[in-house]
């Protein structure tokens, strides 16, 4: 059986999909944490509480904001994906993908420690 051919722009237009899909997961996590931070103060009147709170609700706006440029950052390179033609090209592409590669490898991090951090504070003063 040969070999499956698939391209370079093939690939980075996949991972792109799926960085995508996933910003989606994110956003609808952050917006979940987010409702919950709110029903949580509804219930609190602790000022201890709604000073943390109020951090968290902090990082989770800056959440938002990351996502948003990630998203635009992504649909940014799979239209210059679909623009590329050269090697010169081709090099700047791959070059921008790893750095998106690794953006969205910190973010994944540092987005599921927030989410655990918050939820560890949350049963801790429940």
């Amino acid at each position: 059986m040969p070999p499956v051919k698939i391209s370079k722009s093939e690939q980075f237009h996949h991972e792109n999909k799926t960085w995508i899909r996933l910003l989606e997961f994110f956003k609808q996590e952050n917006y979940f944490m987010k409702n919950r931070l709110s029903e949580v103060l509804d219930n609190s009147v602790d000022k201890g509480f709604l000073a943390l709170a109020e951090q968290f609700q902090n990082k989770f706006i800056l959440k938002d904001e990351y996502i948003d440029e990630l998203r635009h950052d992504i649909n940014k390179q799979d239209q210059l994906i679909n623009d590329a033609m050269g090697v010169a090209v081709e090099n700047k592409l791959t070059k921008t993908q790893g750095k998106l590669r690794n953006e969205m490898e910190y973010f994944e991090k540092d987005f599921c420690n927030l989410k655990n951090d918050f939820n560890k504070y949350l049963y801790s003063v429940l």
